[in-house]
């Protein structure tokens, strides 16, 4: 199976990397930069599970793509969505799958429209990792957990050769029956890791300690309430999951959208936080969910004044 992994950053890298080690026939469609960047260094991870280095890992531009692949894997943050469906659009042929790793569920609809059903699968994963300043991927801990599946739930015999690529390839791989349940479930428990953690501007720990373990739990069961509304309630043992997460004293969890406001880069607010506050309708004006989302609305529009000043 011939497998396109669209981005090679944190999540590209990690997972693409793992299948290249395990000897999957990968290739990386990605920008100039980052080709430069893997042509000089190679493409290197850095994790408590296990090191790996390749010299020379397969790599192609956009304009270098000329057939189709059996399997894309897109990997790049929401915000680039349209950049990404662009890029790899010639690879995408009649018997193409894609399989996207984003955050939230808005993607998924616009894929949809852009390739057709049949070739969209559901796809969610758990993977604490960042780019290096020498372009090494680096893994933060052991969580590395892909899953993924059709999104009727259904057992087809493309979903099942799929899962032989990239069953025991060197990270926690399953396929799901229920995946679009799954999405809704890392949705919730990720957009209260962002909203409370950027709110706070502290990890878990350090909010736990001030006293705001109770207002995590309040933006929880918010996001879980819509969820639920939208007919995917959380399983106790998800919920359970979360709300141990987001009260864990000591704990350094942040979001990943809290290191990139630390760091003056791009966020997913309005995939993550905005398109979740939309699906509940009219939100009552002491909801966290809308706080959080204005916080990081204004976070976005003085990184943008700031840019402007900057060009100017």
């Amino acid at each position: 199976m011939r497998i396109l992994v669209v981005g090679a950053g944190a999540v590209g890298g990690y997972f693409g990397g793992r299948l290249l080690q395990a000897g999957r026939d990968v290739t990386f469609l990605v920008r100039p930069r980052r080709a430069a960047e893997l042509a000089k260094h190679g493409l290197t991870v850095r994790s408590p599970v296990g090191d790996f280095h390749r010299a020379s890992p397969p790599i192609v531009l956009q304009e270098g793509l000329a057939e189709p692949f059996d399997l894309v894997v897109l990997s790049c943050k929401a915000f680039d969505l349209e950049g990404a469906i662009t890029s790899f659009a010639k690879a995408v042929g009649p018997a193409t799958t894609v399989l996207p790793l984003l955050n939230g569920m808005r993607h998924i609809d616009r894929l949809v429209e852009r390739f057709g059903a049949e070739r969209v699968l559901g796809g969610q994963c758990a993977v604490s990792a960042t780019l290096g300043a020498d372009g090494a991927v680096v893994h933060l801990n052991d969580w590395h957990v892909l899953s993924f599946g059709e999104l009727d739930g259904s057992r087809s015999p493309r979903i099942e050769a799929i899962a032989a690529a990239l069953l025991n390839a060197g990270f926690d791989a399953r396929l799901a029956d229920n995946i679009r349940q799954e999405m809704w479930e890392k949705w919730v428990f990720i957009a209260t890791a962002a909203g409370i953690t950027c709110l706070m501007r502290a990890a878990v720990g350090d909010y736990v300690a001030a006293g705001a373990a109770d207002l995590a739990l309040v933006l929880l069961n918010e996001c879980a309430s819509i969820a639920a509304a939208q007919g995917f309630p959380l399983r106790e043992p998800a919920l359970e999951q979360a709300r141990a997460a987001m009260t864990a004293a000591g704990s350094p969890l942040k979001a990943s959208m809290l290191r990139d406001i630390e760091g003056g880069k791009p966020v997913e607010g309005d995939q993550i936080l905005g398109d979740l506050l939309r699906r509940a309708g009219k939100p009552d004006d002491t909801s966290l969910l809308r706080i959080a989302t204005l916080h990081v609305k204004a976070y976005e529009a003085g990184r943008k004044r700031s840019e402007i000043a900057g060009n100017s």
